[in-house]
This record gives C-alpha cells, sequence and structure tokens, in this order.
C-alpha cells in the first residue's frame, strides 16, 4: 500500500539544506519515492498553528520503501543535519480512506 511522507519545517540555520536537497533528492527517487511537493508557498487558510517555511509531500510505493529511506545509514548523517538546523513535524500517512467511500489511487 502507498504511504505518504508529510513534514512541515521551519528552518532555524539554513546551513544544510543545499547539501540536503542535493543529496536526498537522488535517494528518496532510488528507493522509489516521488516529490508530490517541496514548497514554501503555504496559505494557512485553517487553524491555530503557524505556517512552516517549507511543506513537504513525498509518495513511497510502500511503508516499507519510506521507513527503509528514513533508517538507512545513508540518510542518518542528513537527517541528523536537518534536526539540527530545523524544527518541525514529519508523518508516514497509509493512502486509504477508512470509510471506504472515496477512491485512492
Amino acid at each position: 500500500m502507498k504511504h505518504f511522507a508529510i513534514a512541515e519545517i521551519t528552518i532555524t540555520d539554513p546551513g544544510w539544506v543545499p547539501g540536503y536537497i542535493e543529496r536526498t533528492t537522488p535517494m528518496v527517487e532510488s528507493r522509489g519515492g516521488r516529490y508530490l511537493t517541496r514548497t514554501s508557498d503555504i496559505e494557512h487558510i485553517e487553524g491555530d498553528r503557524e505556517s512552516p517555511q517549507v511543506y513537504l509531500l513525498i509518495e513511497w510505493p510502500s511503508k516499507d520503501a519510506a521507513m527503509g529511506f528514513y533508517e538507512s545509514e545513508e540518510y542518518r548523517p542528513l537527517l541528523e543535519s536537518r534536526k539540527a538546523g530545523s524544527t518541525g513535524d514529519f508523518w508516514l500517512v497509509s493512502a486509504e480512506d477508512i470509510t471506504g467511500r472515496a477512491r485512492i489511487e
């Protein structure tokens, strides 16, 4: 089953960003991930939370593919640099409709 990685990131030290993007993009793609968005063009239309600086959505072919990337030795130093230079939340969400009403592709 497909899964989506969703991240809301606020950058506190931009030094990590160029190398992170350069190295993680091919890592994600080589493991079957597909970026659906990586943007700072965010319009907050409901709720009380502050908008992040960056919103990211990656489609993965499976939970195993997503976790294989996230837990890989290759990604670990980049993960640490991201965590040191930003704040935010990261989720892994299954591509399903628990009501069975919507068609999820």
